[in-house]
């Protein structure tokens, strides 16, 4: 029998991957889960993805887009006249406010690099490419503080189910980002 070329498959794989994490956690992920939700042959889990840590990075560096995406197309906060700390504040509350599941998913993949090595580079290139792109209005070392602190803010956000704050994270942001002494 001849193999039917697919160039779509690997693709339709990882969002299948990313919808089943997102429906029943990192527990519910196997190739088989995976494969019934793509709609493909178990077979074809395997060959493109040998092991669940590889679906995994390949799911990850897909969902890993979400917020740098949302910070990379207001390209105004480069601009040294704009309102950082209020900029990221709404930009924060806007990421939350859309598909919560997204974002929660988001985590969940994040979070797993806790106990699953292969994932530790995927999720610091997040942080790395965010940080990168709040760089230019401040230093590296203050980018990465306001990374750290963006973090925290989301995951007790999600953790707790309280309701974003955004005037606690402005104000947060710009005593951060307030000059030594002032």
């Amino acid at each position: 029998m001849a193999r039917r070329h697919d160039p779509e498959r690997r693709q339709r794989i990882i969002d299948a991957a990313i919808r089943v994490v997102g429906r029943a956690g990192l527990a519910g992920l196997s190739h088989r889960t995976v494969a019934a939700e793509a709609d493909v042959p178990l077979g074809s889990t395997t060959y493109h993805f040998a092991t669940l840590d590889d679906l995994l990075v390949a799911a990850l560096r897909q969902a890993n887009e979400g917020f740098a995406k949302v910070l990379a197309a207001h390209g105004d906060l480069a601009s040294p006249d704009a309102d950082l700390p209020a900029g990221l504040a709404a930009l924060l509350g806007e990421w939350l406010a859309g598909d919560r599941t997204g974002v929660e998913l988001e985590y969940e993949l994040y979070l797993a690099a806790l106990r699953r090595p292969a994932l530790r580079p995927v999720a610091a290139e997040w942080a790395d490419e965010v940080t990168a792109l709040l760089a230019p209005r401040t230093d590296p070392a203050t980018a990465k503080a306001l990374v750290a602190l963006l973090d925290g803010i989301c995951l007790q956000a999600l953790l707790t189910d309280t309701p974003y704050d955004e005037t606690h994270t402005r104000e947060t942001l710009t005593r951060l980002l307030a000059p030594p002494g002032a």
